[in-house]
């Protein structure tokens, strides 16, 4: 279902359909203008549109940066999953080895007992 949002920004009225909560979409509005009045507060000859532009790219490096994050995350998890399958594999191996070791065992001694 679509919520229907309307947020202000920097003075300006957005209408916005989305599946998000209304609050959740609040909330994000409140921080947007917020980076966009920190950028601008610094330099009064910067726009509301340029210091919202550099805010975009901003938010766009952090998601970049954090997609590269998630995609090594997933590489080394794969490699641990592959490691402890190769774990997995050599102990049944060992286990088995084990048993047989043991079997020989039992006929050595009764062999030893005759």
């Amino acid at each position: 279902m679509l919520n229907r949002v309307k947020v202000i920004i920097c003075g300006k009225e957005y209408m916005l359909q989305t599946e998000e909560a209304p609050s959740y979409v609040y909330g994000l509005a409140k921080l947007l203008e917020k980076k966009i009045n920190d950028i601008s507060s610094g330099n009064s000859s910067i726009s509301p549109y340029s210091a919202a532009i550099m805010v975009a790219l901003s938010t766009l490096d952090d998601l970049s940066k954090a997609q590269a994050n998630v995609d090594n995350i997933r590489a080394q998890a794969k490699e641990y999953v592959d490691e402890a399958g190769k774990a997995r594999i050599e102990r049944d191996a060992a286990l088995k080895e084990i048993d047989m070791l043991k079997l020989k065992i039992e006929k050595l001694e009764k062999a030893a007992e005759k």
